[in-house]
């Protein structure tokens, strides 16, 4: 049958998605809920607790088995982002990074020596990944990069920088985007992975963010950066269209992170609205805040079906683009949505960090941004519309 038109879907969760959920939220309430705020106000990456993550598999959910992975599908590793999201966007938004695109980018386009090389200690958190496209002068316009990776014997010698690279600094391994052939040429560009201490290879800039600050982003810098060619991911020219269809999967990570962020904090506003009372009853019983929560409600429900149908195609192996676009554009303006609503619901509370929905309302906002805009986004779903 042909999953774009049939309504045939089962999102129904097995007993063992279910045990995997259950996990993770218990993992992300003792782990993760308790330092919330302090690894948030001190811009920390906790990587004592994602390599507690990989203690459980969750670092290479996606992973077959034998390469130390977990071997589950993508309505697992959906619920993992969600769980994770709803205590914290940082932890999701550097989960799904790890997973989806260094990660992901390998499993995709290594060869067996490469995943055998890898894979292992990136889906154990032995190595945390980092996968680096964009440019400081390029963002969407990513075939305009400068980064050169230029062939000098067995080796590439690569020069420039990335930027907004998460892990960048913590990171032990990098999947790099550089330009092999002529600029603005989907041909011209080649995946190398480049690993920590390679000569010429160094962290720059930390950045200093509005939300997702516990989740490490920095510059990357390469000075005559030598790397062997048996790095090289695929062919030569290859690199454009493999960062494409990775990025394709990591926009189902992003709707999930958004989903999770839109749903903790819808969670945390319910809560409230019942606790709180004005004119002697809770200010759930006006209408005016509980029209809220049904648009939000609503709002939640509509994106985690979008993203769901998108999990479907992928654990079947189809066409996923025009439906991770639209799962990730509707889903990140629904967290932003949702978190602006949970703030005014919480009022003047909401406004202090005594409070959770001040977070989700800075975290959410990166969900429209990271992994194409939503404009961009709305170029690829009505490209894909307009096809012949």
């Amino acid at each position: 049958m042909s999953s774009n038109t049939s309504p045939g879907y089962d999102f129904s969760f097995s007993e063992n998605q279910q045990m995997v959920t259950q996990m993770v939220r218990d993992f992300a309430e003792k782990n993760i809920r308790p330092h919330v705020m302090e690894w948030d106000e001190a811009q920390t990456f906790p990587v004592d607790t994602f390599k507690k993550l990989g203690e459980l598999g969750l670092m290479g959910v996606l992973v077959p088995e034998e390469y130390g992975g977990s071997g589950f599908g993508y309505f697992e590793y959906v619920n993992v982002i969600v769980e994770i999201a709803k205590v914290c966007g940082s932890i999701g938004l550097s989960l799904a990074a790890h997973n989806s695109l260094c990660t992901g980018h390998i499993l995709s386009f290594a060869n067996d020596e490469q995943k055998q090389r890898w894979l292992p200690n990136l889906a154990t958190a032995e190595w945390i990944g980092a996968w680096a496209l964009t440019e400081a002068n390029t963002g969407s316009d990513s075939l305009n990069m400068n980064t050169t990776a230029v062939k000098d014997g067995d080796y590439y010698v690569i020069n420039g920088s990335k930027n907004w690279i998460t892990h960048g600094k913590s990171g032990d391994v990098a999947v790099v985007m550089a330009r092999t052939g002529e600029r603005n040429s989907a041909a011209g560009v080649s995946a190398i992975v480049v690993e920590k201490g390679t000569a010429g290879f160094v962290h720059g800039k930390k950045e200093n963010k509005l939300g997702m600050r516990a989740s490490e982003t920095t510059e990357l810098v390469f000075d005559n950066c030598r790397v062997h060619k048996d790095n090289l991911l695929g062919a030569e020219g290859e690199g454009f269209k493999q960062a494409m269809k990775v990025l394709d999967g990591g926009r189902i990570s992003i709707a999930a992170l958004a989903l999770g962020i839109a749903k903790g904090a819808f969670e945390a506003a319910v809560k409230y609205s019942k606790e709180r009372h004005q004119f002697g009853q809770p200010i759930s019983k006006f209408q005016g805040i509980a029209f809220k929560l049904a648009d939000m409600a609503t709002d939640i429900e509509a994106a985690e079906l979008l993203i769901m149908k998108a999990a479907d195609l992928k654990n079947r192996g189809e066409a996923v683009t025009k439906n991770s676009a639209m799962a990730k554009y509707y889903a990140s303006e629904v967290a932003v949505r949702v978190a602006n609503d949970a703030v005014q619901i919480f009022g003047g509370y909401g406004y202090t960090k005594d409070f959770p929905v001040e977070k989700y309302y800075r975290d959410a906002k990166l969900c429209t941004i990271g992994e194409g805009t939503s404009e961009i986004q709305k170029i690829v779903i009505s490209r894909e519309v307009l096809k012949d």
